[in-house]
């Protein structure tokens, strides 16, 4: 089972990428986390992306998907794999099918900008030992301490209101015409992402996959 997940910053890709991957035994592949991986490894492709990050560029496309390929040929991916933030625009699709990476299904996690501003705003972490929160979905004991360290809970920059339209309007320029890209290929299955819970999203999701 090959899988990308879609949607805005905020519309629980990582959470569902995590619940999905346990569930189906398989894993997930992150942009971020590869690039760390890969640099940290010292492997050729690692080297060339660090050499960009130390100059304070963006890693280029032809770099990333150099590690993307590297890190699905590995054993662990033989039964398949979870893309979570890649492809992120048209060109990168169009590459990775040129390359002969193909997936079976496209999941789009579907939440209104407005409903993505208010569950961002809402998220707080722990600024002594980063254990998250949320105002509505997990609030603390006590307003503003963390439970478990009892450290002062803080908003992230990346969560506050502003910030987050900012990355909302990037995503809807660059990411979201991936969703017609892959609706004309047969491959993009919408699901509603703010209704009801994370589990009801995930079983939408498993629901899809076992059809």
């Amino acid at each position: 089972m090959k899988l990308i997940l879609l949607g805005a910053p905020g519309a629980g890709k990582g959470t569902q990428a995590e619940i999905l991957s346990k569930k189906l035994g398989i894993p997930t592949i992150s942009t971020g986390n590869i690039l760390r991986a890969a640099v940290k490894a010292g492997t050729s492709v690692g080297l060339k992306a660090k050499s960009y990050m130390d100059a304070g560029k963006l890693v280029p496309d032809d770099v990333i998907l150099d590690i993307i390929e590297e890190r699905l040929a590995q054993p662990d991916c033989n039964g398949g794999y979870i893309l979570d933030g890649v492809p992120r625009t048209i060109a990168q699709a169009e590459a990775l099918e040129e390359r002969g990476i193909i997936f079976d299904h496209v999941i789009s996690l579907e939440v209104s900008d407005e409903d993505i501003v208010k569950r961002m705003d809402g998220r707080r972490v722990c600024s002594h030992c980063g254990t998250p929160f949320h105002l509505e979905s997990n609030p603390p004991k006590k307003p503003d301490v963390c439970d478990v360290c009892g450290g002062e809970l803080i908003e992230r920059d990346d969560d506050k209101p502003e910030t987050v339209r900012h990355r909302l309007e990037i995503y809807h320029q660059s990411t979201e015409p991936l969703k017609d890209f892959y609706q004309k290929r047969g491959k993009l299955d919408p699901v509603a992402g703010a209704q009801g819970t994370i589990e009801a999203t995930t079983q939408a999701i498993v629901q899809i996959l076992e059809a």
